[in-house]
């Protein structure tokens, strides 16, 4: 089963004014990685309660983030060829996308899709569970884009793996599995 690349990101607040300050992926083998975004001057609000939830200051962001074109420039280049990466907050992933591309003069080469369609019911019954037990199996720190990323993208690999092994089992006539 091949994987979908997943991409996540991690923003200054919620709402208006908030803005991407990192993004991640988890590309189909199985690798991620994610970059610290520097914010532009513009880019003002600060949300002390998101800060609490992924742990990074906007003084990191200064000192380690890399520019706006940078990161625009590295997404595309990931994603052009596959023309599609998933999101499990397509709503406010998609928008930070857009505004990260916008400041950066570029437009992106590849669509942001919503990773609920490629899950079917029994996958969306599984998914929480699922999640929950992956990040006490892994000791995910959650909140990072990258492992965000990696962890949706490993939901995604068990939640098919289960619904699977069940159809197998119908299909064996051994019951409802």
């Amino acid at each position: 089963m091949a994987l979908p690349t997943l991409l996540d990101i991690e923003a200054s607040g919620f709402g208006r004014g908030s803005y991407p300050i990192e993004v991640g992926l988890a590309r189909p083998d199985g690798s991620s990685c994610a970059f610290l975004i520097q914010p532009l001057d513009e880019w003002t609000h600060w949300d002390p309660k998101a800060e609490l939830l992924h742990g990074i200051s906007r003084n990191r962001l200064n000192r380690e983030g890399h520019p706006v074109i940078e990161v625009a420039r590295w997404l595309n280049d990931e994603l052009a060829e596959q023309g599609v990466a998933y999101s499990d907050s397509w709503g406010y992933d998609n928008t930070w996308l857009s505004l990260l591309f916008h400041h950066a003069g570029m437009l992106p080469r590849f669509r942001l899709e919503a990773l609920r369609r490629l899950l079917c019911d029994e996958q969306l019954a599984l998914w929480q569970t699922t999640k929950e037990t992956l990040i006490r199996e892994r000791g995910i720190q959650r909140h990072r884009a990258g492992e965000d990323a990696r962890l949706l993208q490993l939901t995604f690999a068990r939640t098919r793996a289960l619904v699977d092994a069940r159809a197998a089992h119908r299909r064996r006539g051994l019951g409802p599995g």
